[in-house]
């Protein structure tokens, strides 16, 4: 396959029109969503909106094109829509695009399942052009642009106000809080400290004083990066396991229970309960996405998330980690088709999808974060205040899980050993043994162990 732009096919197609009437196209794109609901529509439905755009520039350039766009988001979970994705494109049914995770880009490209949308677009030309650098690199693979990034998000810390002053802040010290966790003044140390007091001052309850996540995230690999381990080597992009980094992580969740900030039985929780404990000042301090603004402000009903919520980056553990955070941005993949033609259709959508405008609609209806630096003078974006924080204090500071076709399982191993030493089955020097014997068996030599 090489580079086709449908500008050039237009003038072409512009030329033929002076010998002879043109035959209508028509091409039915379908799009299926993961991990979505209502506040995610623009997901499929920016393809909508760029299939109409695409028709008219069509219709100007003389050329009849009519796209169909069939859409699907009621997957229920992300197994039940990775399972139908993976089942559509071995019986060769998979719809044209999928909207779904980055980490699926490793196993989807090597299994045959995607094309490369650079076979098909110029990375240099606009929109591409103007989304960030990171985001772009989160959507390849083995140096291969095989896909787009469809929103950004990142996953911070946050702090419940009241219950801050109750322990002594200011509020000029808690509007401080943010720059002092980026400096590396403000540690998890600290949280453990601040949340002992909470809870000892009857603030909060027993055990809700750092109210973590209540399953296996992305969210967890951020306490790893604050210890100082490392998911991937830069140089020979084998994932890395630092056991020093990894036990002290371990660690730090251990004498979260034993301080009685969090629960022992914490794993689990409902999350219905959760959004809603954290939304209202349940908790001292918890961590979550940037998508949890809409959650809080709407179904949990704050309506005064600035006057009660303060936010920041992951603290960093100690002196050899950092403050961190990390997005998980869910990607625009063009499926392998029949024709070349589908694909091409199909690439030119998810181009004109990620354009600021309709790219924003999606951002900020869904409270994610754009993609692209022109977003920033975007009305709507620009005037909603939460976008344009945690766009100014998260997204540049963001990394990435590695597009690595063992990640899965590397992820599930390490989880496993929190999940032991968290509910006290194993120390976390026990924990960091076994899950180093499983990598080793699993991964073999696309681990380094350090």
């Amino acid at each position: 396959m090489t580079i086709s732009i449908i500008r050039s096919a237009l003038m072409a197609s512009a030329v033929v029109l002076a010998a002879g009437p043109v035959l209508a196209e028509d091409i039915t794109i379908t799009v299926w969503a993961g991990g979505s609901n209502e506040s995610d529509s623009y997901r499929l439905e920016a393809i909508e909106m760029a299939a109409d755009m695409l028709s008219r520039e069509s219709a100007i350039a003389g050329q009849e094109l009519n796209i169909t766009v069939e859409k699907k988001l009621d997957f229920g979970d992300w197994p039940e829509f990775k399972q139908a994705v993976t089942l559509a494109a071995e019986a060769g049914t998979a719809p044209n695009i999928v909207v779904t995770s980055h980490l699926d880009i490793a196993p989807w490209s090597e299994a045959g399942y995607i094309v490369p949308v650079e076979d098909y677009l110029d990375l240099d030309s606009w929109p591409l052009n103007n989304i960030y650098d990171n985001l772009m690199a989160v959507a390849a693979f083995d140096d291969v642009q095989w896909g787009l990034p469809q929103d950004a998000e990142s996953r911070p810390f946050f702090f419940w106000k009241e219950t801050m002053r109750g322990i002594g802040y200011s509020d000029a010290e808690i509007a401080a809080l943010p720059a002092k966790v980026e400096a590396g003044e403000y540690t998890l140390e600290n949280v453990l400290a601040d949340a002992k007091k909470a809870v000892e001052a009857g603030l909060v309850e027993e055990g809700y004083g750092f109210y973590p996540r209540v399953s296996n995230g992305p969210d967890y690999a951020q306490f790893y990066q604050s210890f100082g381990g490392e998911l991937q080597d830069p140089e020979t992009g084998k994932l890395v396991l630092d056991k020093t980094a990894m036990e002290a992580m371990y660690q730090f969740f251990v004498d979260a229970v034993a301080a009685g900030v969090t629960r022992k039985n914490h794993i689990g929780t409902d999350w219905s309960q959760w959004y809603n404990e954290v939304a209202n000042g349940k908790a001292a301090m918890w961590h979550g996405g940037t998508w949890h603004y809409g959650r809080y402000t709407k179904t949990e009903g704050n309506t005064d998330f600035f006057g009660t919520i303060e936010f920041s980056l992951i603290p960093a553990g100690n002196a050899n980690g950092r403050a961190n955070t990390i997005t998980h941005p869910l990607v625009y993949l063009v499926t392998n088709q029949e024709t070349d033609r589908a694909e091409e259709i199909a690439s030119q959508l998810i181009k004109i999808a990620s354009e600021p405008r309709i790219n924003s609609l999606h951002a900020i209806k869904s409270a994610h974060l754009g993609i692209a630096k022109e977003q920033s003078n975007i009305e709507l974006y620009a005037n909603d205040r939460w976008a344009s924080m945690a766009t100014e204090r998260l997204l540049g500071a963001a990394n990435a899980q590695p597009n690595h076709v063992q990640y899965g399982a590397f992820s599930e191993a390490l989880w496993k050993g929190l999940e032991a030493s968290w509910t006290g089955i194993k120390t976390p020097a026990e924990a960091i043994a076994e899950v180093e014997a499983e990598l080793k068996a699993t991964l073999g030599d696309e681990v380094i162990i350090r």
